[in-house]
């Protein structure tokens, strides 16, 4: 059973603050010792940071009483995976070449959750620079699985997972390059939201791969996502990739429902692919069932490229985009890498400038397939977010296999906004989940369907063992 306060939405906590019935102060000493009792069975943070939490409880609770509200995250604690650069405190990455690294200065999301009154718990476990991982031989250990420590959280945002599903927050900043979001969400039965590509800026973040990054928050509820997007989305001018885009109230449809709604479920994906599970296909069928009974018309969409095509378009530009950035400590640190990253990133080293080339004009023609195609005729696409159940933490670890179960990093090629969705539990216990993708620019669709299935369900409301 939850904490009776840390246990409550981000939306039931600010009225609580507001109300007085709960001072942040209060919801941080718990929720810091919540973080005393549990993370030692998960691994989730790198490094809690105690002093500035207390520190930031205390301003938030100073201006609800001078009458100062900067908004719903005012008094709640968060946390940030470790690639997020935070003023004063360390942003290793995870990784040996960064232990020392101090940033001056706070991302720009980090920036946008101080300014909104949120309290920092700490910095969270991620794979080495979101891409090598899990991974035993790094300066930490890798985060597990609170609905079962022998298997992974996924990742990249593996500490961002693991702590919000183990109740440990309400919410979590990941990054998602090809479903590092997503993945962790799927696995751990909680909602990772994907915005759009250039939705919210990556400025203060540190890069995979420069095209495909996107930032996004990990959370227990479809609001709780909601909430935590609307705090750090907007334009940045200094962020080459941002979008000068009106940024909406995210929950002002959050209840509408979907009976207007025409939902198309991508189940060319991953009927035909090897290794599916079918307890994923089941779920996904079950999900589709329930979409038309809350009155949306759904369909299974015909007539779209394999996800082959999607996926191995967006892993060569990951990939060459990757060495790109790492060239220069691939050359001179070589060994300060862990080997699964070193032997991922150094694939791109043997890509040519006409391989990249081939891979940027076929994305071309994959986003005008979804965004001039598909989204011509649905409001919403339905996938799988992984083919089967989180694997075993220390299964053996290939260095890119072809076959991956995760089937997120299609939404990364075209840009679109996709939110991963519990959708049911495995026979072994562990989360199975979904994709819902919107239009660009139309998180608030996405918002709207994923908050209607959450209210026809319960998967949502059930906490793994290992949780507070």
């Amino acid at each position: 059973m939850g904490d009776p306060v840390t246990s409550q939405s981000i939306a039931a906590l600010g009225q609580a603050l507001r109300d007085g019935r709960v001072t942040s102060m209060a919801l941080t000493e718990a929720t810091l010792a919540n973080v005393a009792a549990v993370d030692d069975q998960i691994d989730s943070f790198i490094t809690v940071t105690a002093d500035r939490a207390l520190a930031d409880a205390a301003r938030a609770d100073k201006d609800f009483k001078d009458q100062v509200d900067h908004g719903p995250m005012q008094g709640i604690p968060y946390g940030l995976k470790d690639i997020y650069d935070t003023a004063g405190i360390r942003t290793t990455c995870h990784s040996k070449l960064r232990l020392e690294h101090v940033p001056s200065a706070d991302s720009v999301c980090a920036a946008k959750l101080n300014a909104a009154g949120g309290v920092l718990i700490g910095k969270l476990a991620t794979h080495e620079f979101a891409f090598g991982g899990p991974s035993f031989e790094l300066p930490f250990p890798p985060a597990r699985n609170p609905w079962n420590p022998k298997h992974g959280p996924g990742g990249s945002s593996s500490g961002s997972g693991a702590a919000v599903a183990a109740g440990l927050l309400r919410t979590a900043l990941g990054s998602d390059t090809g479903g590092s979001i997503r993945g962790p969400a799927a696995y751990c039965g909680i909602v990772g939201m994907k915005p759009t590509y250039g939705r919210v800026s990556r400025r203060g973040v540190f890069p995979l791969s420069y095209t495909l990054d996107h930032c996004g928050p990990l959370s227990k509820t479809v609001e709780d996502a909601a909430i935590s997007l609307q705090c750090i989305a907007g334009y940045d001018p200094h962020d080459p990739a941002s979008a000068r885009v009106p940024v909406p109230d995210f929950r002002a449809a959050l209840e509408a429902g979907v009976k207007d709604l025409k939902i198309g479920l991508l189940s060319s994906f991953y009927c035909d692919t090897e290794g599916t599970s079918d307890e994923v296909v089941s779920a996904l069928e079950e999900a589709k069932k329930v979409f038309a009974d809350l009155g949306a018309d759904v369909e299974d969409v015909t007539g779209v490229s394999p996800y082959r095509d999607y996926n191995n378009c967006g892993r060569l530009i990951l990939l060459a985009e990757a060495y790109a950035i790492h060239e220069q400590d691939l050359q001179t640190r070589p060994l300060d890498y862990g080997q699964l990253t070193m032997e991922r990133i150094t694939l791109g080293g043997y890509l040519t400038a006409a391989d990249l080339m081939q891979a940027q004009r076929q994305r071309r023609e994959l986003s005008e397939e979804v965004n001039s195609g598909l989204f011509a005729k649905y409001d919403i696409l339905l996938a799988a977010s992984s083919l089967t159940p989180a694997p075993l933490i220390d299964a053996p670890q290939k260095s890119f296999p072809i076959n991956q179960p995760m089937q997120t990093l299609p939404f990364n090629v075209t840009g679109n906004p996709a939110m991963s969705i519990p959708i049911g539990f495995s026979r072994s216990g562990l989360p199975l989940s979904m994709q819902v993708v919107g239009k660009y620019f139309d998180e608030a669709t996405v918002f709207r369907a994923a908050r209607a299935y959450e209210k026809a369900t319960d998967w949502h409301a059930r906490a793994p063992e290992v949780s507070v």
